[in-house]
């Protein structure tokens, strides 16, 4: 398993050589930095943040460990909770003097920390086989997913995909078809994580099987919706961009199921392919719409999750689609890679340290 594997690794190689190489690390106090805001935001919820920011400095910091300890102790089991409440009450008890006959001392604070570490060594037990089962799921989802781009006749195709965490929801997909036509598919599982991407590999199944015997993009969309509603969880539904690519045409097939708009870039300008129909699952019945494209030499079109347009920096700012729309003229009449890989440094460049708050994906088509 992964995670033992690594920390057998690292009791091999000595705990003492382990913190020199630890202290070493020129980024150490960024990564403190990093690892508090991750802290902020996983215990404090978007209304208690609010409330913190409207407070003097010296109430804010006594309400923020007040908060931060309270949701700590909600998010433990019964157990642990009251192993960890204990702990707290034997550390300020610390010197305590007894009279029962005789007067004496004890030292409650080494009993106090023992339980403290056990409470932190079973949660970072729990962890380490949380994240092994992980691992496993990732190997998983990365061997359904495409394992390199197609080559279509008359077109140019590159797309990247980064979960925020180990695994995600979105899902980018290639589907030969009859010959002469190529499906190319992205889709965003709302949420992110295990659940999500447990309901993208159902996603992808379903449009595997469905997809070539389709009639028309409508009746797939409506198909899709169908098996997703009757088997999917509430508050989870998923947006996709579905196109077909004719090969060596400049005609491409669409369908946007509540997704973010696509741009076809062209020398002069740019248009957006918007959402005409429900995300899949959200409603029980729900028309969808096919529509057609034209694409000259050189034009591309650029889709994406909302990944892009919603990574947020460290000053919580978002990444938007202005932004987007800005870089776009000048990626007219280039490689499929380049106009990828120029949009990603763009991004990571505004990101800075900050974490990616949501999995992005991209695919970019290129008309030869």
């Amino acid at each position: 398993m992964s995670a033992m594997r690594q920390s057998s690794s690292d009791e091999q190689r000595g705990l003492g050589r382990l913190v020199l190489e630890d202290l070493r690390s020129t980024r150490l106090q960024s990564g403190y930095g990093k690892e508090f805001r991750d802290l902020y935001n996983f215990y404090l919820d978007e209304e208690t943040r609010t409330r913190l920011e409207g407070m003097a400095r010296w109430q804010r910091a006594f309400w923020l460990l007040g908060w931060l300890f309270k949701s700590l102790l909600l998010k433990l089991s019964p157990g642990r909770r009251l192993a960890l409440l204990l702990a707290l009450v034997l550390s300020l008890l610390g010197w305590t003097r007894f009279d029962v006959g005789a007067e004496f001392q004890f030292d409650f604070r080494p009993w106090g920390f023992a339980i403290l570490l056990i409470v932190l060594m079973l949660e970072l037990k729990d962890k380490l086989l949380a994240k092994d089962e992980i691992q496993v799921a990732r190997k998983v989802q990365l061997a359904l997913l495409p394992h390199a781009d197609p080559n279509i006749p008359g077109w140019g195709v590159w797309s990247s995909s980064r979960p925020a965490n180990d695994v995600g929801g979105d899902l980018v997909d290639y589907v030969p078809m009859d010959g002469f036509r190529h499906g190319v598919a992205l889709g965003d599982v709302a949420g992110k994580g295990l659940g999500a991407a447990l309901l993208s590999a159902k996603l992808q199944a379903t449009l595997r099987a469905l997809i070539p015997q389709a009639p028309s993009l409508d009746e797939l969309g409506l198909r899709v919706n169908t098996i997703l509603h009757q088997d999917g969880i509430d508050n989870r539904y998923a947006t996709l961009f579905y196109t077909e690519l004719e090969h060596d045409s400049g005609q491409l097939r669409y369908l946007n199921a509540g997704h973010n708009p696509a741009f076809i870039i062209r020398e002069s300008s740019t248009e957006q392919l918007r959402a005409s129909s429900y995300p899949l699952g959200m409603l029980p019945q729900a028309n969808y719409e096919e529509s057609t494209a034209f694409l000259g030499p050189g034009d591309a079109v650029l889709i994406y999750s909302d990944g892009l347009t919603e990574a947020m920096n460290q000053h919580g700012e978002e990444f938007g689609l202005a932004r987007v729309e800005a870089m776009l003229p000048r990626l007219w009449n280039r490689h499929p890679d380049d106009i990828g890989k120029a949009i990603l440094v763009e991004v990571d460049r505004f990101l800075g340290d900050a974490r990616a708050s949501d999995d992005l994906s991209i695919v970019v088509i290129v008309r030869s």
